[in-house]
C-alpha cells in the first residue's frame, strides 16, 4: 500500500493526545485558568457527572465570551456557566479525513475522543488531523 494511502486509512485514535486536562463543572473559572496555565492548554474536558450526563469543553474562548467580555468575576463563576456542552465527540476508530470534514463542517478547531462507555480518552485537534494528513 503507497504513503498516501496509507495516509487516507489513518483514524483520530492516530492523532489525538491521551493526556486530557480535565476540571469539574463546579469549579470556579478561576481555577480553570489556573489550570490552564499550569498545563499550557487553551482547553479543558469538563468531566461527566455520571453515566448519563456528557462531557463539556471550556475553552478559553468561552471565558472570554462568558467572563471576560461581560466583566463578571472569574473567581465566583463555575465552570459550568461558561463551557460548552453538549460538545462534538468523535470515536476513536473514525477515519481522520472524515472527522476533518465533520470539524470543518461544524466550524470547530477541536473535539473530544470518547470511547464505547462516553468516557473522555482523548482530545483531537483540526491542527493535528491536517497535519498528519500531509505527512
Amino acid at each position: 500500500m503507497s504513503e498516501e494511502a496509507m495516509n487516507h486509512k489513518q483514524r483520530v485514535q492516530d492523532v489525538m493526545t491521551t493526556e486530557l486536562h480535565t476540571v469539574d463543572g463546579l469549579a470556579s473559572v478561576d481555577e480553570a485558568m489556573q489550570l490552564m496555565r499550569q498545563h499550557a492548554v487553551s482547553s479543558l474536558v469538563v468531566t461527566r457527572r455520571d453515566k448519563d450526563d456528557e462531557v463539556g469543553l471550556l475553552e478559553v474562548a468561552d471565558v472570554a465570551a462568558e467572563v471576560v467580555a461581560r466583566n463578571r468575576p472569574r473567581d465566583r463563576v463555575s465552570v459550568y456557566e461558561a463551557m460548552t456542552k453538549p460538545v462534538v465527540t468523535l470515536p476513536p476508530g473514525m477515519l481522520a479525513r472524515y472527522a476533518v470534514r465533520l470539524l470543518v463542517k461544524q466550524g470547530l478547531t477541536r473535539a473530544v475522543v470518547v470511547n464505547d462507555d462516553r468516557d473522555a480518552v482523548g482530545m483531537v485537534t483540526l491542527r493535528d488531523l491536517v497535519l498528519a494528513d500531509m505527512q
